[in-house]
Order: C-alpha cells, then sequence, then structure tokens
C-alpha cells in the first residue's frame, strides 16, 4: 500500500512562491500517475494539477501558467511549484498517488 508524506506548505504574501513536495515512502511510484488537489473552507475539494506516468500533464485553467507540476521517480517524489499566488490560492493541497491521498499541507497567501 502506498503511503504518502506532504511538506512545503506556508504563509506567503501575494505575488509570492511556493513550493510542495510529496514523497512516497512505501510502495511503487512510477507506474502511477500523480496528482495535487485542493480545498478551500467550505468548498468542495478540486483538481490543481495532474502528470501521468507516461508525462501528459494536466492543469486546472486558475493555475496555467502559474503553477508546474514534477515527478522523480528515483526519488519517488512530486513537486508542485506555485508562483504567482494570490489569496484565492488559499487552500489544504493535498497530493494523489495510486490512490491513496497525502495528509495535505496549508498553503495561506495574504493580499
Amino acid at each position: 500500500q502506498v503511503q504518502l508524506v506532504e511538506s512545503g506548505g506556508g504563509l506567503v504574501q501575494a505575488g509570492g512562491s511556493l513550493r510542495l513536495s510529496c514523497v512516497v515512502t512505501r510502495g511503487m511510484f512510477s507506474i502511477y500517475r500523480v496528482a495535487w488537489y485542493r480545498q478551500a473552507p467550505g468548498k468542495q475539494r478540486e483538481l490543481v494539477a495532474s502528470l501521468t506516468s507516461g508525462g501528459t500533464i494536466n492543469y486546472d485553467d486558475s493555475v496555467k501558467g502559474r503553477f508546474t507540476i514534477s515527478r522523480d521517480n528515483a526519488k519517488k517524489m512530486v513537486y508542485l511549484q506555485m508562483n504567482s499566488l494570490q489569496p484565492e490560492d488559499t487552500a489544504v493541497y493535498y497530493c494523489l498517488v495510486a490512490g491513496t491521498w497525502g495528509q495535505g499541507t496549508q498553503v495561506t497567501v495574504s493580499p
């Protein structure tokens, strides 16, 4: 069974950057699609970005041009580089691999 540990959240001012990381501590990795989701208070969890094992990337329109998803199969890591952050990006961000969710990491963007 896959296990995930996320890190990298925090508080940043609008226009700033953060990089989220997700490491798979147990289980296979390279064959799976990986994704980042986020959930803001009072809202449903939504897909932010996904990356298949074959390299196909998908972004939500709200983050296109600002966020970049990547993976390192050798390290079993998934990354989300977030630039030009805005207050509406404030949410708990979750990594998803092989049907398993990470614990979530809080991202807060101040005006």
